[in-house]
């Protein structure tokens, strides 16, 4: 009974994985949606049921960037993650063709190499000063809730699509894996964006591997010091072993925002940062 078990577990998980493989691009922007859609749901009810501050949030604005940046994005890089993924895999290119690893072993390097390349960019664009242009779009949220996560400058996200591309084809990931790391990575965002306080022995626990909520706050702080902690989004140990990890807890207050900003941005001001200072305190 338990060996049957066995097999038809292993049976479901090849066919789920052969058609997230076999998915056309329409199917993966369809996929990717409902991940989208079902993180939002999850990250929302987290941010109702356990509140830090009860922030009413920058929504107007963060969601209006988000349309923009969607219709930008769609023009012209809808789901070419996915199909860099198939090509790569159909041509032998990269390195899991070199050293091809078990279908799960592959899915799991996948979500554990694109996480890595999503820490060195955001750290990135906090060192490089025109990338920080850009970048300094998100980090101008003076609240710090769910719908911070989706605010970004067109620019910035223009400017990561190749380094993505050129790592899911340097490591030859699967298109399956590609697809795993697009919906965990938006549960990620939208949860550690969110304004939301965990449990003490929780949040010390998951802090271990993870990025909570409390961590990221803490990389949004107005502080200098704090600003450049805490790149991850997915993993945690990505900033202990490069010495980025700056620990906090849901108990801290943090003041987040730019250095200096005195008022909230419009959605034009937000737009034009990159070639505009940002209003500050001395005017």
């Amino acid at each position: 009974m338990i060996l049957s078990e066995r097999i038809y577990r292993l049976i479901c998980r090849e066919r789920l994985e052969a058609s997230l493989a076999k998915m056309t691009e329409s199917e993966f922007t369809v996929a990717r949606s409902v991940g989208f859609v079902a993180a939002v749901a999850v990250a929302m009810s987290l941010q109702h049921l356990t509140p830090h501050a009860r922030l009413r949030g920058s929504w107007r604005i963060n969601v209006a960037l988000w349309a923009i940046d969607g219709a930008v994005l769609g023009v012209v890089c809808g789901a070419c993650a996915y199909a860099v993924a198939r090509w790569a895999n159909a041509a032998g290119v990269g390195v899991l063709a070199v050293v091809p690893l078990p279908s799960a072993l592959a899915i799991i390097a996948t979500v554990i190499v694109l996480d890595a390349v999503s820490y060195g960019w955001h750290r990135a664009n906090h060192q490089v000063r025109w990338l920080w242009r850009f970048h300094k779009a998100h980090h101008s949220d003076t609240t710090f809730t769910v719908s911070t996560a989706v605010r970004f400058h067109p620019g910035e996200l223009l400017l990561a699509v190749p380094v993505r591309l050129l790592a899911v084809v340097l490591l030859g990931a699967p298109a399956s894996g590609v697809v795993f790391f697009e919906i965990l990575f938006a549960f990620a965002n939208l949860i550690e964006h969110g304004d939301i306080d965990l449990p003490a022995q929780l949040e010390r626990r998951l802090t271990r591997v993870l990025i909570s909520p409390a961590m990221h706050r803490r990389h949004h702080s107005t502080r200098v010091r704090e600003l450049n902690t805490n790149f991850g989004t997915i993993f945690s140990f990505w900033d202990s072993w490069f010495a980025t990890f700056l620990a906090n807890d849901s108990a801290a207050q943090v003041e987040t925002g730019l250095v200096g900003m005195s008022r909230s941005l419009s959605l034009s001001e937000v737009l034009l940062l990159p070639v505009r200072q940002h209003p500050t305190a001395e005017g």
